[in-house]
Formats: C-alpha cells, sequence, structure tokens
C-alpha cells in the first residue's frame, strides 16, 4: 500500500504557485507527483534516463543503492538466496507469497510438463545461421510462442490464462536457450527429461548429447540457483520497464517479454557479464598486466572502464554481488578449475578490492563480475551470458507485466520531449535544391 498524499511541494512557474502531491511508499521513499503538471502548467519535466523519475507504483521489488538493500516482496535477497530456489523465488515475485508445500509442488509439475517446445518451434532453428546470437533466436523463438497459443493472445486474459502463459514462458526459456547453444556448435537438440529439477534439466539440455548424458555437478546447480534468483528482478531497469511499456499497449504478455529479452541485449545491461569475460581476455593477450589497465581506468583523460566494477543505481557495495562472490570462489575451489582467465578475474578483483581509488568512489565489484565467472566455470560460453541473465529475469518480467495489467492506473507509457530541430520552413521543389 502507498500512504495517501499528506503534503505537497510548491512549485512557481511564470510568478503563478501551484501545489503538487507528495506520494509516500511503505518504505517511507518520498516522490512528486507531477500528473497533471502539463495540464495545470503547460511544463514537461526533462529527465535523461528517467534516473529521477518513477514511472509506475510496485510492490515487488524494494531497493535502496545508497544503503546497499533488495528486498523481494519485502524479504531480505541474502535470506532468500541462502534458503530458497529460483522456482520458489518465481513463485513469490509473481503471486506477492511464498508458496505452500502444496502450491510449490504443482508449479514445479507444470514446468515438467509445458517443459518441451512445439516439434514445428524445433525446425526454427535449423533455419537460423550458426553465429545467430542467442538474445536474437531468444527474442524471436518467444514472440513466436504467442503463434501456437492464439486463445491466450488477448488484451484482457484471464487470471488462469495469465498462470499459464507465465508458466509457458519460465519453463520454455530455458529449453530455447539451451537448443540456441546446440545450433551455435552444431549439434542435435537435446529435450527436457521429467525426472529433472529446473537447473538440472537445463544444464542437460545444453550440455548431454543424443548417447551421453551430462553429469549434474550438485555444486554447479547450487552456483546457478543462485545467480538465477539474484537475477530475478531488480526494480524498474531498462528491461523491466520495456516489459510494462510495451505491456501498456495491451501488448500479450509473449510480445512484451519478447521486447525486454532485446533491451537485455544491450552490453550495458544484461550482456554486463559477457563484457567482463571479454575484458579479461583482452587483458591476458595484453600479457596480464592488470596494473596497467586499473591506471588506464584511473585516468581521467582515458575514457577506458573497468567492466563489471561499480553499478548506475547501487552506491554501496551490490548486496547481490557480496553473495555471489562467495558462490564463485566455492565453486572455482570445489572443481579445482585452472583457468587462466579466471586466475586472472581473481586477481583484478583483489587488485580492485584494495586501491583507495576505487574504495573512495565505492567502485566494488558487483554481480556482472562474478556471474561472469561462475558461467565460465559451469562451461556456458560468453555468448550466452545474456540468454542466461534472461532466464534469471524471466519471474520479474512476468511479475512486472501482470502488476501493470492488475492496476487501474496503468495509462499507455507516451514520454514527451523537448524539441530541438528546425523551425518552420518551406518545402524546396526538386529542381530548386
Amino acid at each position: 500500500m502507498v500512504d495517501t498524499p499528506a503534503e505537497n511541494v510548491k512549485l512557481i512557474v511564470d510568478g503563478k504557485t501551484f501545489e503538487l502531491p507528495v506520494i509516500t511508499g511503505t518504505e517511507k521513499e518520498k516522490a512528486i507527483d507531477i500528473s497533471n503538471l502539463r495540464k495545470d502548467t503547460g511544463y514537461i519535466t526533462l529527465d535523461n534516463g528517467y534516473a529521477n523519475t518513477g514511472s509506475c507504483k510496485s510492490a515487488i521489488t524494494f531497493l535502496d543503492g545508497e544503503v546497499g538493500i533488495l528486498r523481494y516482496r519485502g524479504i531480505p535477497i541474502e535470506q532468500i538466496a541462502e534458503n530458497s530456489t529460483f522456482l520458489e523465488t518465481s513463485y513469490l515475485l509473481i503471486y506477492g507469497d511464498l508458496p505452500t508445500k502444496t502450491q510449490l509442488t504443482n508449479f514445479s509439475k507444470s514446468f515438467t510438463k509445458h517443459a518441451a517446445i512445439h516439434k514445428d518451434m524445433e525446425k526454427f532453428f535449423e533455419g537460423y545461421p550458426a553465429t545467430g546470437h542467442p538474445m536474437g533466436i531468444l527474442s524471436a523463438m518467444v514472440v513466436s510462442l504467442g503463434a501456437y497459443y492464439p486463445e491466450l493472445i488477448k488484451p484482457e486474459p484471464s487470471k488462469e490464462e495469465i498462470d499459464l502463459i507465465a508458466v509457458e514462458l519460465l519453463a520454455k526459456v530455458r529449453t530455447i536457450c539451451a537448443h540456441s547453444y546446440k545450433k551455435s556448435i552444431g549439434k542435435p537438440l537435446v529435450g527436457p527429461r521429467d525426472d529433472l529439477q529446473y537447473i538440472p534439466n537445463f544444464l542437460h539440455m545444453m550440455f548431454s548429447t543424443k548417447t551421453k548424458d551430462y553429469k549434474i555437478v550438485p555444486e554447479m546447480v547450487d552456483a546457478l540457483q543462485t545467480v538465477l534468483i539474484l537475477h530475478a528482478d531488480h526494480e524498474q531497469n531498462c528491461s523491466t520497464s520495456t516489459v510494462r511499456m510495451v505491456g501498456s499497449s495491451w501488448a500479450n504478455l509473449f510480445a512484451s517479454v519478447s521486447a525486454g529479452i532485446c533491451a537485455l541485449w544491450g552490453p550495458l545491461h544484461g550482456g554486463a557479464n559477457q563484457e567482463v569475460i571479454e575484458m579479461l581476455e583482452v587483458i591476458q593477450k595484453d600479457g596480464g598486466n592488470i596494473q596497467k589497465y586499473i591506471n588506464k581506468a584511473k585516468d581521467s583523460n582515458d575514457n577506458y572502464r573497468l567492466m563489471g566494477f561499480g553499478h548506475r543505481v547501487y552506491k554501496n557495495y551490490d548486496p547481490r554481488a557480496k553473495i555471489i562472490k562467495k558462490r564463485a570462489h566455492d565453486l572455482l575451489k570445489k572443481l579445482g578449475i585452472k583457468d587462466p582467465l579466471l586466475d586472472l578475474a581473481v586477481t583484478l578483483e583483489d587488485a580492485v578490492l584494495k586501491d583507495d581509488y576505487f574504495q573512495q568512489r565505492k567502485l566494488y565489484p558487483n554481480v556482472d563480475f562474478y556471474s561472469g565467472i561462475i558461467y565460465r566455470a559451469i562451461g556456458i560460453p560468453t555468448k550466452m551470458f545474456p540468454a542466461m541473465f534472461a532466464i534469471g529475469r524471466m519471474p520479474g518480467w512476468i511479475a512486472n507485466w501482470k502488476e501493470m495489467k492488475e492496476s487501474s492506473e496503468t495509462r499507455i507509457g507516451r514520454p514527451r520531449q523537448i524539441y530541438t530541430g528546425r523551425l518552420t520552413r518551406d518545402y524546396v521543389p526538386m529542381n530548386n535544391r
């Protein structure tokens, strides 16, 4: 619930005073409601990147970047990562409360039932080149799912229909991602197994062959589960706000999520962990001189950035990074992996954490830095990293789309602009140009 406005702020425009209501959230964060600003004053606000603009009211995730707090439906991320599973977390985000044992059992069974994609959709992979990026394929395949469920493509789906679409998306996104990987390496597709749970099933489809089953390592399952939980939702980020924006036009959930996947694809968002590994590869090829690249990042005359350090929202240590850091180090130790690139990552992490420059600016390793390390340790190729992010973020997208559809305050997204183009001028015929 959000408190009823109990105070106003005064805005003076052209000598006239206007009162704008203040909205207070449950965590006491405050917002100035400018919904009627243009109607009352003729002015709009300008906020590049919407860094200071709230686009909605939401009860899903609370984030306070100043002190490093992240909660799903009121539950601290530390408790969820330690005690929950990805499926239980998905249920929590979508439906608002932790499931009972019966609810979770039924939820889990539904994933087994809907894990496989239609045989006709499997043929789609034959049309993609091996060089096709998994994110492009994933976005296309997700929006194509709507063609197989035409009865669900409607402006106002029922609660039961939304539940079915949610299960279809959560179950099939891992299958599509695994099939994309198989296509990229020229290997036959491997379908899901009824006897495997969510994450082991994904690893099976990724790494098993037609003749040999992949050996599921519990530590890999635990590490991957943690990454997916930490990526499950993160307030109104670029991709989530895209899902809500597209959905506000009454676009169906398949289409809205497909748009979210495209937004996530960018290197400044879901591609950030891929950028971390590619950065490490550049440093490695240059002789592994970490200090050289640290100095470049500290040089105000150099545009170079260390990928995986600092965060747009967090001005403190990313709470997700604290959790995933331990998982990453435990996994490397348990597997005894000897990978020069991962060794380089650990060395870089240690050097940055000890450097006063980064400490003073609170540029700590973020979740993207460690998730890339975990993916590489498991054997997931770098090109697949953004797709892995999409699997994790799927419950958050669904929860936000569902919340947006159920809100009586939802309006179609339509930002304004400040025009900076040419003034009125006449058309010049071709012969006079």
